[in-house]
């Protein structure tokens, strides 16, 4: 147990960062060490922490201490994915001493919050949240089992203990005064702090931000309110006045509208982002104003140091020299999981991101024939590797994966990599040459791995979505897709975007790998230079002060 006085912020804040704000989210991608995100929410929930504290804002992050972490992604086999759950133990992080109450189904549930001291990575100063603890019962602690847990009342209960159990520490440590909530998972802040308030609304709405993650509706949270209300998710709040505060006279409680409807902002993840959210909550009345602040990534902590300086001195030897060094450290990863050898001469793709139907990895594959001809070709050969992590219950994403692994097999230098963590997605933007990133437009509300690529050399080949519309030029820091007409149907889309992709890399980009060496160095080189500083996470940290935080 940590003496509180630990716990005061261990800088004086900078004075255009005074306010004092605990943002709150279901995963934080801070170190390979503290396992406790699934993939680019988390990510960029981690770039936050750490640009917030090289900035010296006065903002805490208040997280969940998850017992088995997401899930360790493995293979059996036959190469099939297999999702194990291994208990994790952070002896580095410090027992606050505090610890508060919530009620699920009327039941008291003890919180304890545990410290990460930000010498420790580099971020502000967070707390992680845990029921798992002697004085709570079995189901108590279940609680704390995974992340996003398959169980309908076991997803409400985490978000009663991260909304109402973080608000209360968040008390117990002297207070703050506005919460932001990334994603609606910890909307029952916004419930604690209407009981607070006396249900007094505008009260609320001056103490919290939210921002949305999510451009289609089919992938906003909906529960019934009638479970809600049943688990304590509304902190104690007569139904009655949660519909009238929220707008949901039926059963279906929608999070999203209900998070709109009691912030103060909310904030969409790129530019494209917020005119889709503005167009998809547009017939939902009495919602705040949704603004666009660009996710980003900490270039600090993603880009190689030597690739940087190569670009900073304009040495483009020891640029493309580093580059082919980063490729053979990739490849050593290559050969120990799956016994394949890669080439650091060969132009090399990766796809790597979360499996979902909507990212599509394999778009690529779609005309396998076609595909099968251009990875062979002894001219101008390619080697490509996905990797990433579907959701272990999605076995739509599971058996894209399984499937993919099957194609592997057929032609030399392809694989898919398990373990889509931190360590191994920054090889992977280290090391390969061409960033490929296919989802189907516009449901990719940011994407922030191509950010990331693009600062450690590698080229960005793009669907123009999320980010990439305020990024790209095309053959001059990237190569993008022309766009498809969404309103097409599916099948059409995805031919289209088929066939245009293979067009490019047939027709433009492979040879100009092999051929013009001195124009894709050019290309890399603006790619490097562009992406910094806009899309480094100290402007977005910047701008959640400036556009959100100071403006409510």
């Amino acid at each position: 147990m940590i003496d509180k006085t630990t716990l005061a912020m261990p800088y004086e804040p900078a004075p255009e960062y005074s306010k004092k704000v605990a943002y709150m989210c279901m995963e934080f991608g801070i170190d390979q060490a503290l396992k406790l995100y699934s993939g680019g929410l988390g990510y960029l929930a981690g770039s936050h922490m750490r640009s917030a504290y090289q900035l010296k804002q006065n903002l805490i992050g208040i997280g969940m201490l998850w017992r088995y972490g997401y899930y360790d992604q493995d293979q059996d086999m036959h190469g099939h994915m297999v999702a194990q759950f291994r208990r994790k133990y952070y002896t580095f992080l410090k027992d606050t001493g505090i610890m508060v109450e919530v009620f699920i189904k009327s039941y008291a549930v003890k919180v304890k919050a545990l410290y990460l001291d930000p010498a420790i990575f580099g971020t502000i100063p967070m707390y992680f949240l845990t029921t798992d603890i002697p004085e709570n019962d079995g189901l108590s602690r279940s609680i704390m089992e995974r992340l996003y847990h398959p169980n309908d009342a076991t997803r409400v209960a985490q978000s009663i203990v991260l909304g109402i159990g973080g608000a209360k520490v968040t008390e117990a440590i002297g207070g703050v005064e506005l919460f932001h909530i990334n994603e609606a998972h910890a909307l029952p802040v916004a419930f604690h702090l209407l009981k607070k308030h006396h249900g007094k609304l505008d009260s609320v709405k001056k103490e919290l931000v939210f921002t949305t993650h999510t451009p289609e509706k089919a992938g906003n949270s909906v529960m019934s309110i009638h479970l809600l209300n049943e688990m304590g998710f509304f902190d104690g709040i007569p139904l009655e006045t949660v519909r009238k505060v929220t707008g949901m006279p039926y059963n279906d409680f929608e999070y999203t509208p209900a998070a709109l409807r009691m912030a103060g902002k909310s904030n969409g993840v790129s530019q494209l982002h917020g005119e889709v959210s503005r167009t998809m909550w547009k017939d939902y009345d009495n919602t705040c104003e949704i603004t666009s602040i660009t996710n980003a990534q900490d270039e600090k902590f993603w880009t190689d140091k030597s690739l940087k300086a190569a670009l900073d001195n304009n040495d483009d030897v020891a640029l493309v020299t580093r580059k082919k060094l980063l490729k053979e450290r990739l490849f050593k990863i290559v050969a120990n999981q799956v016994g394949d050898l890669f080439d650091p001469n060969v132009l090399t793709i990766v796809w790597a991101r979360r499996f979902a139907g909507y990212k599509r990895p394999d778009l690529i594959l779609r005309d396998y024939e076609r595909f099968k001809k251009m990875i062979s070709n002894p001219k101008y050969p390619v080697q490509i590797i996905w990797a990433g992590k579907p959701y272990p219950e999605d076995m739509a994403g599971v058996n894209q994966f399984n499937y993919i692994v099957g194609q592997t097999y057929k032609v030399p230098r392809m694989c898919v990599l398990t373990g889509y963590e931190l360590e191994l997605s920054a090889a992977l933007k280290k090391g390969a040459d061409l960033w490929l990133n296919t989802p189907r437009r516009p449901q990719e509300a940011s994407g922030t791995s191509g950010m990331t690529a693009a600062m450690n050399g590698a080229i960005n080949l793009s669907i123009n979505d999320g980010w990439i519309p305020e990024f790209a030029r095309d053959g001059e820091n990237s190569f993008i897709v022309p766009e498809a007409d969404v309103t097409a149907s599916i099948n059409d889309q995805d031919n289209h975007d088929n066939y245009l992709l293979m067009e490019m890399l047939e027709k433009e980009i492979i040879p100009m790998y092999y051929e013009n060496q001195a124009e894709w160095t050019r290309i890399m080189k603006n790619s490097m230079t562009d992406v910094v500083p806009q899309f480094d996470s100290k402007r977005m940290a910047h701008e959640y002060y400036e556009l959100m935080y100071n403006q409510v």
